[in-house]
C-alpha cells in the first residue's frame, strides 16, 4: 500500500518550509532499523519503504504535520536514530516517516532529573548533564547513536538496569508530552505511571515531543575485564555478586566463545576463558577484586572510560548486550542471529549448563545482571546460529516448556508477539485518543484493528 502522488503533493503543500525528503535512497535508508540481526524480519521487511521523510525543528512544526498527515489520512511511522532490533521504524504501508533527530534541545536540567525534546541523542544529553555532576539512569549500548524517545518508545532496559531497574520501573521516565495525530492536533502530557500508556509503544499511539528522565550522580566507572574457568563459575560470581550488593553499574556475563568477536581484547579475554565485564564504582574496586579472587577469577583489565577509549578498547557496554550479536554479525555475517530470554527466579545457573550442553555450537551464551520490579532479574540474548524459521521456533519453544523460560522473540514486528506477551488494553485506548484513524506505525500492534478507526 502506497499513498498517491496527488496526495503527497498536497501533504508537502501543507507543510509549507518543514524540511522534506523524497529521493528514494535517502528515503530507504531513513525506513531501516537493526531488524536485520534477525533473518526472519529481513526476509519480511527487506525493501519497504515510506515515500516522504520530513524534519521538523520544533513542536510547532510537529502539530503541521500531524494535522496535515490526518487532514490527508496518510501513514505516519516516526524514527529517532533507528537503532532497534525489530522493524519498530520500518514503514509497513509506505506513507510519510517523521524523523525526530532535529527536535534534540535539553531543556532543562535539575537534581535528578533532565527534560529533553524527544530526538535528543542519549550521548548528547548525558554530556550536557555531567556539567551538573549528573548521568542518565540507564542507556541501550547503542547510546551514541540512540535518541531519547526512540529508547523510550522501543527500548525495555540495558545499561545501568542492575542499578535503577527497567524502564517501566520506578521514576526512570515521569513526563512524557505528546502530538495528537488529528485535522487539530492537541498536546497532551502523560505523568507518572500514565507513561506507560506510550512506554514501549513503538511509535503507535501519538509523536512524543519531549519527556523527561531520570539521573544519578555522575561516577567515573571502572571498565573491569573478569576471567573464569568455566561459564558455571563466571555466572555464580555474577549471581553473588548482586546479593553481596557490589556496586556495579553493568554486569554481563560472556562465554569464551565470544571473544573471537572482541578482535580488541585478545589480550584480555582469551577463547579458554568466561568472561564477566563489568562497570564497578571506584569505591567498591577493591571489594571488586576480593570478591573475583574469592570466587576464583581474575581481573586482567581495569579502566576508566577516558583511558578505555585513549587505548582503542570497547567500553564494557559494548561487550553486552545485544552489542553481542552486533559484534558477532561483524566479523560473521549472515551466521547468526539473537534471542532474548528471561529466566525463572531463583536463577539457577545449572540451568544454563543444562542448555550449553543441549545446544552446543548452536547457541552461544551470555547473561546480564537487572533489576525488574525491584528484585534482581536475570536476562540472556544468546547467539543462535542460523539454521531455518522452524528451528529458531523449535528452540524458543525447547526454552519456554522445558527450562520455565520467557522468550521476548525478535523474530516478530508487533508489540504483542515481542515483548508485552499480550495486548496492553491502556495503550490501545490511547491511541484511540491520540491516533484516532490508526494512522501512526499501521502493523505493529494487533490490539488495534480497522474497525476502531475513526471515519
Amino acid at each position: 500500500m502506497t499513498v498517491s502522488a496527488e496526495t503527497l503533493s498536497a501533504f508537502r503543500s501543507d507543510i509549507g518550509g518543514i524540511a522534506c525528503f523524497d529521493d528514494p535512497k535517502y528515503v530507504g535508508l531513513k525506513s531501516r532499523d537493526y531488524f536485520w540481526y534477525s533473518p526472519i524480519l529481513a526476509a519480511e521487511l527487506d525493501g519497504l519503504s515510506a515515500q516522504l521523510v520530513v524534519q521538523p525543528r520544533s513542536e510547532a512544526e510537529v502539530i503541521t504535520i500531524a494535522a496535515a498527515i490526518a487532514r490527508h489520512r496518510i501513514p505516519l511511522t516516526v524514527r529517532g536514530g533507528g537503532t532497534g532490533n525489530y522493524g519498530q521504524c520500518v514503514p509497513m504501508q509506505g506513507g510519510v516517516i517523521l524523523e525526530t533527530v532535529k527536535l534534540d534541545k535539553v531543556l532543562s536540567i535539575a537534581p535528578g532529573r533532565v527534560v529533553c525534546e524527544a530526538g535528543a541523542r542519549m550521548e548528547a544529553v548525558e554530556k550536557a548533564v555531567s556539567s551538573s555532576g549528573q548521568m542518565l539512569s540507564m542507556f541501550p549500548s547503542t547510546k551514541r547513536l540512540a535518541t531519547m524517545a526512540g529508547f523510550v518508545s522501543g527500548g525495555s532496559g540495558g545499561i545501568g538496569s542492575l542499578r535503577n531497574g527497567m524502564l517501566r520501573d520506578g521514576s526512570n521516565i515521569t513526563y512524557v508530552r505528546i502530538v495528537t495525530v488529528e485535522p487539530n492536533p492537541r498536546v497532551i502530557e502523560l505523568h507518572g505511571a500514565d507513561i506507560l500508556k506510550v512506554q514501549h509503544a513503538y511509535g503507535t499511539n501519538g509523536i512524543i515531543t519531549a519527556m523527561d528522565y531520570a539521573l544519578v550522580p555522575q561516577t567515573d566507572w571502572l571498565h573491569t575485564t573478569a576471567l573464569f574457568d568455566g561459564y558455571d563459575a563466571a555466572l555464580r560470581f555474577a549471581a553473588a555478586a548482586q546479593a553481596e550488593g557490589l556496586d556495579c553499574f553493568l554486569m554481563t556475563v560472556v562465554e569464551g566463545r565470544f571473544a573471537r568477536f572482541y578482535k580488541r581484547l585478545a589480550e584480555y579475554f582469551p577463547a579458554d576463558k568466561d568472561a564477566v565485564f563489568s562497570m564497578v564504582a571506584p569505591d567498591a574496586a577493591p571489594a571488586f577484586a576480593a570478591f573475583v579472587a574469592k570466587h576464583g577469577g581474575q581481573i586482567t583489565l581495569q579502566k576508566t572510560l577516558h583511558d578505555m577509549e585513549a587505548a582503542n578498547l570497547p567500553a564494557a557496554w559494548e561487550c553486552g548486550w545485544n552489542h553481542t550479536t552486533l559484534q558477532a554479525l561483524k566479523v560473521e555475517p549472515g551466521i547468526w542471529t539473537y534471542l532474548q530470554v528471561e529466566y525463572p527466579r531463583p536463577f539457577d545457573p545449572a540451568l544454563v549448563m543444562t542448555q550449553i550442553a543441549r545446544y552446543g555450537d548452536e547457541v552461544y551464551f551470555h547473561h546480564e545482571m537487572a533489576r525488574m520490579g525491584g528484585e534482581v532479574q536475570i536476562f540472556a540474548l544468546p547467539l543462535l546460529r542460523w539454521v531455518s524459521r522452524e528451528r529458531t521456533y523449535q528452540i524458543i519453544e525447547e526454552m519456554e516448556l522445558l527450562d520455565g523460560c520467557t522468550i521476548y522473540d525478535p523474530h516478530v514486528i508487533t508489540i504483542e508477539d515481542g515483548g508485552m506477551k499480550e495486548i496492553d488494553t491502556s495503550q490501545i485506548d490511547f491511541k484511540k485518543q491520540a491516533d484516532p484513524y490508526g494512522l501512526m506505525n499501521p502493523g505493529k500492534t494487533r490490539g488495534w484493528t480497522p474497525d476502531m478507526a475513526k471515519t
